[in-house]
């Protein structure tokens, strides 16, 4: 948390040297709009996360079960971490720097610089830097991420989008099903797993369809939001 208050503050520091202004470009105040936006973007995302693990278990026949040792305490930790992560980047590649190239070089440079370093940064974060092909697809997967969040951003001049989808991909990857650096969260896989030959196809779609439909549905609600003016 302590992280978070500083990087708010460098926000504000930056900002007011450059313009005099204060945090109001984030877009944190919570209207009504602003709300539903996030309500939206969420609920969208995390069922299309939801996608791919119900694929696994209709075609590999994964499983997944309530974790039998979960407690109200690691509830309350897997959640406020996912949080924590989530403000981290998004006030880092869509907060003050973002928001500050968008005024320089207007939005369709801010959205494509901000998702190139969204995709770089995770070469270190998911420890892929060093090996070609894995830096290639961490970059196109993250960095396509990355476009979607940066142009929530650049639409609405608030972070309630790009929170909302970033929140919802993460909490339900990491969280609810157990998939990332958390470890054992709300659902565990059963395992060992079937020993199920699925085809080339059918591997692929489960694979690559619930990042299509993120990615292209989201693109989709935000190109349909009004654009939004910021003034100071």
């Amino acid at each position: 948390m302590l992280g978070i208050i500083l990087q708010l503050a460098i926000s504000w520091l930056i900002i007011w040297f450059f313009e005099k202004g204060n945090l109001n470009f984030l877009g944190l105040y919570p209207g009504k709009k602003r709300l539903a936006d996030f309500g939206l973007f969420f609920i969208i995302t995390a069922a299309c996360c939801t996608l791919g693990f119900a694929l696994k278990m209709l075609f590999a026949k994964w499983q997944w079960q309530l974790n039998p040792n979960l407690t109200l305490q690691m509830i309350l930790n897997g959640v406020w971490w996912n949080i924590k992560s989530v403000l981290y980047e998004e006030l880092i590649f869509r907060g003050v720097l973002l928001y500050m190239l968008i005024k320089k070089t207007g939005s369709i440079k801010a959205v494509i610089i901000s998702a190139a370093a969204f995709g770089m940064y995770h070469w270190f974060s998911q420890n892929s830097l060093g090996n070609p092909v894995q830096m290639a697809i961490t970059f196109f997967l993250t960095g396509t991420m990355g476009l979607i969040l940066a142009y929530g951003y650049a639409k609405s001049y608030s972070l309630y989008i790009p929170i909302g989808i970033h929140l919802g991909w993460n909490l339900t990857q990491q969280f609810i099903f157990s998939d990332g650096p958390l470890g054992k969260q709300l659902f565990i896989e059963v395992l060992p797993r079937p020993d199920v030959t699925v085809s080339y196809f059918t591997f692929y779609t489960m694979l690559l369809l619930p990042l299509i439909c993120v990615f292209t549905i989201n693109y989709w609600l935000i190109k349909k939001h009004k654009q939004i003016e910021y003034s100071k």
